[in-house]
């Protein structure tokens, strides 16, 4: 298998995002509305349901993209996606892309629906998720994208559940595309925004999403969390083109969840505990995915990369 450098070598020639976002410090949608606006290009059309982009992307006419950007209701963003692409296609604009960027607020809970149905028709969008794990802009609530022990203000003693997992809902949809990145790894996340750019019907991208305020960590350590996160097994890089699967990183060191979780305030009360019951109960978590998808990888992949 191929293993990707964790050097972040790509370099940008032209900005298609204007200055002045109006994210906090070390979020990571500014970043990703970077490297997603440089590959996708100005002949783009983004949907944006409510979520901290929402507000980060500012209103009209002062978008932070170069593109066209269509705000719609928290429920409605695939559908609203789907409206846009068929009437582009009906005036003959079938190179013009459209991109859904929501949250996971939108995305795993209260537009699961409509990505449901757009991914079940094969609709020609692609579909970005930022996933920072809990409703942020509305004041750090649980969604079903919160993992297991992270506080919010609805779990205050810490989330009991973990998060769903969306990825398998849409590898059942049987889709051309999809794929998880970080920020921390641009090479491959630029890799696989192309990718799915250069495809058609529904494809699907979900990003690890730094959220200082939300996780409780310092802004400078955000991409070094992301990091963490993929090299500890917590966040794993993945993506499956026509059913196969590939697991696109093997961190080389088996490294403690603990790393990536002891720097965030939202789990601060697992280190606090003299049981640490709730560290390994994550730690199994992490363990048995990962081994769920080194099977699958082994089942669905015709191939494996040189």
């Amino acid at each position: 298998m191929k293993m990707m450098k964790p050097v972040n070598e790509f370099i940008i020639q032209k900005e298609n995002i204007f200055s002045g976002a109006l994210s906090c410090r070390g979020c990571g949608w500014t970043l990703l509305a970077r490297y997603v606006s440089h590959v996708m290009g100005e002949n783009t059309v983004y949907v944006v349901p409510a979520c901290c982009f929402s507000i980060i992307a500012g209103p009209n006419p002062m978008n932070l993209m170069k593109g066209t950007v269509v705000h719609t209701l928290f429920a409605a963003a695939a559908a609203t996606a789907t409206g846009v692409r068929h009437a582009l296609d009906r005036q003959g604009k079938t190179d013009t892309l459209v991109v859904v960027l929501a949250g996971d607020g939108g995305t795993f809970d209260i537009g699961l629906q409509a990505l449901s149905g757009a991914a079940a028709r094969q609709e020609n969008i692609i579909y970005i998720c930022n996933n920072n794990a809990a409703y942020m802009n509305t004041g750090v609530q649980s969604s079903t994208g919160t993992p297991s022990g992270a506080k919010t203000t609805t779990d205050p003693s810490g989330k009991k559940l973990p998060a769903k997992n969306l990825m398998g809902i849409v590898d059942a949809h049987h889709i051309p595309y999809y794929a998880t990145a970080s920020p921390a790894y641009l090479n491959d996340l630029v890799s696989k925004l192309e990718k799915a750019k250069d495809a058609s019907g529904f494809r699907f991208l979900m990003i690890d999403g730094p959220c200082p305020p939300g996780h409780k960590h310092d802004p400078e350590v955000s991409i070094e969390l992301t990091r963490l996160a993929v090299e500890t097994r917590y966040y794993p890089l993945i993506e499956s083109q026509d059913g196969d699967l590939i697991i696109s990183y093997l961190p080389k060191e088996n490294r403690p969840v603990s790393d990536y979780l002891k720097p965030q305030g939202r789990f601060a009360h697992l280190f606090g505990d003299t049981d640490t019951n709730g560290i390994r109960e994550i730690q199994k978590q992490v363990d048995d995915s990962w081994q769920r998808l080194l099977k699958m990888q082994e089942i669905t992949s015709s191939s494996v990369r040189k």
